[in-house]
This record gives C-alpha cells, structure tokens and sequence, in this order.
C-alpha cells in the first residue's frame, strides 16, 4: 500500500505560516500623506505612550539607516499614491509609481516608497509583479530598517510560495546576517524552505529549538515532524506527533497528523486506533480520512471485516466516491476476509470492472466467476477484459476456450 503523504500536506499547509504578516495595509504606511481616516488613526497614536508600542523588530540591523524622508517635489504624489492604494485603484497606484521612480527629483525614500505601495497594491492579485516591485524598493534602498527589511522578509515568503527556494533561502540568509533577527517565524521560514530543499538534517537543526521552546506554535512542530518523517527519522516523527495529539486531545488535526506518522511508518494498528477515536466522535468527515482508516485496516491481518464496514459506512454516507478504487477494496477485503464472501465479493468486482482505466479487472472477476463455476458469466467478463486491455490475453483467452 502506498505510503500517505504525510510530509507534502504538512508543507502545503505551512508554507503559509507567517505568510505575508506584514498587511498591505502595514506596507503602504509611512507615505507622507493618509487620507482623513487614516490622519485620525495617525493622531490618535501620537497619544500613546512609548510603553505601548512594539519593540523594533529589526533593532539590531548593521544596515546604514537612511534618513527616510520624501522630497518636497514628490511628496504630493505620494500622498495621491497613498490614497490610491487604500482605494484599492490598481491602474492609478500603478501609474503614479511609475511617475515618481521615473521622476529624476525623486529620492531613493521616494523610489522605495512608491515601489513598496505598488507592490502591496497586487500582492495577492499578480505575486510575480508584486516581487518586481519590493525588489526594486530595496534596490532603491531608501527605506528606514524597520520597512527594508519587513520588505525583504515578505519578498522570501514570495519566493518560497513559488518554489524559488534557492533565491528565497539567500534572502533569508542576507535579512538574518544583516539584522541578528531572532525572531521565530523568520527562523521557520528557513527551516521550511530548508525542508523544500530536502536538505533535512539542517532543517531539523533550525527547526528543533522552535518546536521544543515552551511557547512553541503547532506550525512549528507539525514543521519538525515533517522533516523528521522525511529524513527516515519516523520514530522522532511518531513521538513529537504523540506530545502534540497529548497536549491537543481535542485537536482534530493534531490526531490526523499523529495517523498520518503511524502510517508513514507502518503503525497501521496505532493509526487506526487514532481514526477510530475521531470516528467515535463523528469527526471522520472527508474522504481522505476514511481512505486512511480503510488502507489502515487492509495493511493489518485480519482486520477485513473492519475494513468493509469503513467502506460501506464511507459509500452509504457519500463520503467515498464509488469509484473503481473503492470497490475494488471491497472486493478484496470480501475475498481475502475470514470467512470468505464469495457472491459479496464478485459483486464489488462487477461494479468496479466498468470504471477501471484497463480490462485487469474484469479478468480478476472472470478467474473468480470462473472458479465458483460461473463460466458463462465467466466468459462475458473475460472478453470486456480483452475488449479494454490487459498486460496477458493469453489468461483470456484460456477461459474463453473453456468448455467446462
């Protein structure tokens, strides 16, 4: 049975974890100019006290700060450019950015500001012109720290979530040379693109310190556990999803990540006893789910008979699609069951042998019509075995020229 990918759903899901933290609505703050609502909000936090406000998120960078102000000639402009990205106006925040970073008055604060609302303006919408934006802000290299390097930050996670991972992972590498940054989500990030990369162990040296620390975040040590499951490490994988589905009884997904682990590394018997439990609870909802618990019980010896009431549960609640997958279970798990269901058996195969891509399993169900003295029946599913295509004729055609 193949292995259930435990390691690409986990990254898919990551991958987004810390995405694009810094708001569009973050990244067009610092223009000059707001219009009347977002003067109110500027006014209103003048009043708070400097105990209020967040620590400098870059406060360590060695980067030269630039004095980050707009130029008298493009400060009206970028005003306009404010208001037009909080209008969502793509056309018009567009076409003033190309106004300002084409205007020789302009400074690189303006060039960078410009470009940064630009890119902000279609992140979401149109990512890869959102990247040539944020490049050019810091190529301009006008911003104060704190905007430069939220900038460069996001322009990773784009990278990352188009699977650039070499240019994603280099910026990474620059914004923790260039600031000392600690901070987790960025150190997550480099794990997971570590991770993409398959490069394992240095994942799991980034990743480990996150997962283990006392305030540590799911995403984190569902991060870890996917690189222990794809370095080989299934028992480290198999412990860090039973202290999370410990600690989150109640968690559906800590339980699915913990079945996931006991089947990436052959616990079929712990995997089902995990889906029995959501079972139990009427969280078995999605057909992936009952395709686990089903491929759990198959793997295991005499547990058929389980088998077939997850099948028939999953297809009488439309959960699993009767399709040739399905039935074909079905018929196994009939056959190869104690006692034997012989008719129930030829009677899954009958409804799988139509949906199948080739004739194989029309000549599974002529060799079993065939055996239980079925050979007419024998002989109609031998030739629709012939007439779609199988690997081996000859085992067609011997039951085709069967008299008796």
């Amino acid at each position: 049975m193949p292995k259930t990918m435990l390691p690409t759903r986990l990254l898919t899901a990551m991958m987004a974890t810390g995405l694009l933290l810094a708001t569009t609505t973050a990244l067009a703050q610092g223009a000059p100019t707001r219009a009347e609502e977002r003067r109110a909000e500027r006014n209103a936090k003048k009043n708070e006290t400097q105990a209020d406000k967040p620590a400098p998120r870059y406060a360590g960078a060695t980067r030269q700060e630039p004095e980050g102000k707009a130029s008298r000639s493009a400060s009206a402009r970028l005003g306009k450019l404010s208001d037009a990205y909080e209008a969502q106006d793509v056309e018009t925040t567009q076409s003033l950015a190309a106004e300002i970073i084409a205007d020789g008055k302009s400074n690189d604060y303006d060039k960078s500001m410009a470009a940064r609302i630009a890119g902000a303006t279609v992140l979401g919408q149109d990512d890869a012109k959102a990247v040539e934006y944020f490049q050019q802000a810091l190529q301009f290299n006008g911003l104060k720290n704190e905007e430069h390097y939220e900038v460069m930050y996001i322009l990773a996670q784009l990278h990352a979530q188009d699977e650039r991972y070499d240019q994603a992972l280099a910026t990474i590498e620059q914004l923790l040379t260039e600031t000392g940054t600690t901070d987790p989500a960025i150190a997550a990030l480099k794990g997971n693109v570590l991770l993409r990369m398959e490069r394992y162990p240095e994942a799991i040296a980034v990743l480990r310190p996150l997962a283990e620390a006392a305030d540590a975040k799911p995403e984190y040590q569902q991060l870890l556990m996917a690189a222990y499951a794809e370095a080989g490490q299934g028992a480290e994988a198999s412990r860090l999803a039973e202290q999370i589905a410990a600690r989150t009884p109640d968690d559906k997904r800590s339980q699915l990540n913990l079945a996931a682990t006991y089947l990436q590394t052959d616990q079929y018997d712990k995997a089902a006893a995990v889906y029995e439990g959501l079972r139990a609870k009427g969280e078995l909802t999605e057909e992936r789910e009952y395709r686990n618990l089903m491929a759990s019980y198959l793997s295991l010896d005499d547990a058929q008979a389980k088998a077939i009431e997850i099948i028939n549960e999953g297809l009488q609640k439309n959960i699993l699609k009767p399709d040739h997958q399905t039935y074909v279970a079905l018929a196994q798990a009939y056959y190869f069951g104690e006692p034997q269901q012989i008719p129930q058996a030829i009677e899954a195969y009958q409804k799988a042998a139509p949906l199948a891509p080739t004739g194989e399993t029309y000549l599974n169900l002529s060799k079993l019509l065939a055996n239980e003295g079925r050979l007419p029946e024998a002989k109609q599913a031998a030739q629709a075995a012939l007439d779609k295509g199988i690997k081996n004729p000859d085992e067609a055609k011997r039951i085709l020229s069967r008299s008796n």
